[in-house]
C-alpha cells in the first residue's frame, strides 16, 4: 500500500472519529452515547496499536479544540489513547484479515475492557477528579449506559468486520491494488 493512500485513510477514520464524537453524540449533562469507537476499532484492525494510539489521542485533542465543552482535561486523551491501544493489541492482524471464533473474542473482550475499564473505572475517575463529589449522582448512570452499549459495540463491529472482511483485506495490502 502506497503512503499516500495510508495517509489518507487514517485521515479520513480521524476525521469519521472527531465528527462522530462531537457531531453525531447524544449528549446530557450526566450521559453521552456515541459510536466514535467505529473509526478507532477500524484503525486499530488495519493499523495497529501504534496508529490506534495515536488517532485515538489526536481524535481528542482535536474534538477539545473545535467543540469545547468545558476546560480541557488530559485525562480524557489518555484514556482515549489507552482505547486505541487496548483494540489495536487485541483487534490487529498483521498477515491476512479473519474473522474467526478466535477473533470474535478478542473483539467482544477488547470491548469489555474499553466499555467497562476505561469508560466506567477510569473516566468516571477523572470525572471523580474534576467535579468530585457530583460523581456519586452520575456514576450508576455511567455504568448502566457502558453495560448497555458492550452488546450494541459488539454486534455493530461483528457485522463491519464480516461485511467489510473483503476491503479490510484490500486495505491492508493483502489484495494487490493497482498502485
Amino acid at each position: 500500500m502506497s503512503k499516500s493512500k495510508k495517509i489518507l485513510i487514517l485521515a479520513s477514520l480521524l476525521a469519521s472519529e472527531v465528527v462522530l464524537a462531537n457531531v453525531f453524540a447524544y449528549r446530557t449533562s450526566i450521559l453521552e452515547i456515541t459510536f466514535a469507537f467505529i473509526p478507532l476499532m477500524l484503525v486499530a484492525i488495519l493499523y495497529g496499536p501504534k496508529y490506534s494510539v495515536m488517532i485515538g489521542i489526536l481524535s481528542d485533542l482535536i474534538g477539545a479544540l473545535l467543540f469545547p465543552s468545558g476546560p480541557f482535561f488530559i485525562g480524557y486523551t489518555i484514556s482515549n489513547g489507552l482505547k486505541g491501544l487496548v483494540y489495536g493489541l487485541l483487534l490487529y492482524q498483521k498477515n491476512d484479515f479473519q474473522v474467526s471464533k478466535k477473533y470474535i473474542l478478542k473483539m467482544l473482550i477488547s470491548i469489555i475492557i474499553c466499555n467497562i475499564l476505561i469508560n466506567c473505572f477510569l473516566n468516571t475517575y477523572w470525572i471523580y477528579l474534576t467535579v468530585n463529589k457530583a460523581v456519586n449522582f452520575f456514576a450508576p448512570l455511567r455504568y448502566i449506559k457502558n453495560i448497555i452499549m458492550i452488546p450494541i459495540s459488539f454486534f455493530v463491529m461483528l457485522v463491519l468486520s464480516k461485511n467489510c472482511q473483503t476491503l479490510i483485506r484490500e486495505v491492508k495490502g493483502v489484495v494487490k491494488d493497482n498502485d
